[in-house]
């Protein structure tokens, strides 16, 4: 092997900086998982739940959206484990839970919620539900009351508005949609997500993890929520624990929805983010939502 020039070293190695600090990286996504325990709960209507389990003290559950799976959260697991007991679950028929033949709906889904909680021993806990898993979490919260909860945290969710007939007519278009090419439209779903560039291997994961949940529970879980009701204000109005809304451009009206019925809550809107903010810009997210958690009454 012919010997490089001291000249030709130093060429190697600026050339080296340069890859490393141009191209893109994506440690958290790339990275062996960071939870200490994946575990099950078989729930009172025999349905297997699958949730990631991390860390120790003060227990946050994350809930994700519609078909998403637990370790969505993987970027709030790998840094709230380091203070939290961290919980990413997995809805039923979703990510490794097992696919149910019932109860695709926001009040059975609530109760799922409840039976992690419960089982788990996580009194008091931050409840974060994402996108379909904001109306579960309300739904939680109308359901069972506040006693087993320190704080809530809205991602990027629908709370309620005035009848809208366009707002409607939007979900038949995507449940026909889905229904006719459900892979072309999850694939160009989970894209549609991210503001920023990501590896084609995560959409690709997320796209994988999203076709686990039949076609037929998508239209069941949209339907349930969206449209047979998708006004939940009034849940809003018994809420007696602090509220944290984040969300994109796009739901900065709900975000005013929020304070009009709850003058304290906290809203952030990520002007620059897409549906899944929370990875589009995970330090910002996670150092919001940490000022959140300590600001919480007996922290």
């Amino acid at each position: 092997m012919k010997k490089m020039r001291r000249g030709e070293l130093i060429e190697l190695a600026l050339l080296l900086v340069y890859i490393c600090c141009t191209q893109p990286t994506y440690a958290w996504a790339q990275a062996k998982p960071s939870y200490s325990k994946s575990g099950f709960i078989t729930t009172t209507d025999n349905v297997r739940l699958h949730y990631l389990d991390a860390g120790k003290g003060p227990a946050i559950v994350f809930v994700p959206g519609l078909t998403m799976p637990a370790d969505i959260w993987e970027p709030q697991i790998r840094y709230f484990s380091e203070k939290h007991r961290v919980i990413a679950m997995d809805p039923r028929s979703q990510g490794e839970s097992s696919q149910a033949t019932e109860g695709h709906y926001p009040e059975r889904r609530a109760m799922d919620i409840k039976e992690i909680i419960d089982r788990l021993n996580l009194q008091p806990v931050v409840l974060v539900g994402w996108s379909m898993g904001g109306p579960e979490v309300l739904s939680y919260i109308d359901q069972f009351g506040t006693d087993t909860v320190s704080g809530v945290v809205l991602v990027d969710c629908f709370v309620g508005d005035e009848p809208n007939p366009e707002r409607l007519a939007g979900h038949f278009r995507n449940i026909k949609a889905i229904q006719a090419n459900r892979e072309e439209w999850t694939a160009n779903w989970v894209q549609s997500m991210f503001a920023g560039p990501q590896p084609k291997e995560y959409f690709q994961k997320l796209t994988s993890a999203s076709l686990r949940t039949p076609t037929n529970t998508m239209v069941t879980l949209i339907t349930s929520t969206y449209v047979v009701r998708d006004d939940r204000r009034a849940i809003l109005r018994k809420l007696n624990r602090r509220l944290l809304y984040v969300a994109r451009a796009a739901q900065r009206s709900q975000g005013e929805v929020i304070t009009a019925i709850l003058p304290a809550a906290q809203v952030e809107i990520f002007q620059n983010s897409g549906h899944a903010l929370f990875v589009d810009e995970a330090d910002r997210f996670n150092k919001r939502l940490d000022r959140f958690i300590a600001e919480l009454p007996g922290k």
